[in-house]
């Protein structure tokens, strides 16, 4: 189990490196002014889906290996509210990957100043879910020092 969960934070850091830094190419992006700075973003932003994409891949199925190690976490409701926040943050990447498509054919509506906002929601939801498993973890502990 504890392979699995190492495997898990080390896939989640790949995910949320390129959360964090995809917006940013938007923000950069939304302000370039010239068609050899637009296809650089492009060629940059896709490579980085590519590899964050591995990263969201690889802790989704390093997530379910624990689950399925572990069924009894299903029954807890941190682990509820985490997979919320899990699937908002699905829906969020699958957003950057409609963003990315819309600077790749010259539809992008938003400004750096819009990108710069959205690059903050990934902050937020890293910040719930790991919360949520410190939380998980002191409850733990806290239970097994008081029966020890």
């Amino acid at each position: 189990m504890l392979w699995l969960k190492a495997l898990h934070v080390i896939a989640m850091v790949t995910w949320f490196a390129g959360l964090f830094y995809l917006p940013r190419l938007f923000v950069y992006h939304a302000d370039a002014s010239d068609a050899m700075g637009a296809q650089r973003f492009q060629l940059m932003e896709r490579r980085l889906f590519a590899i964050m994409s591995v990263g969201a891949g690889a802790t989704l199925a390093f997530g379910f290996g624990m689950l399925v190690r572990s069924p009894a976490y299903l029954a807890m409701g941190w682990l509820h509210a985490k997979l919320g926040l899990v699937a908002l943050l699905i829906l969020y990447h699958l957003y950057c990957y409609r963003l990315m498509r819309d600077f790749a054919r010259g539809r992008n509506a938003h400004s750096a100043r819009w990108y710069r906002l959205f690059n903050e929601l990934p902050s937020l939801l890293l910040i719930g879910i790991v919360l949520l498993a410190a939380a998980r973890a002191l409850g733990m502990s806290s239970s097994s020092h008081q029966s020890g």
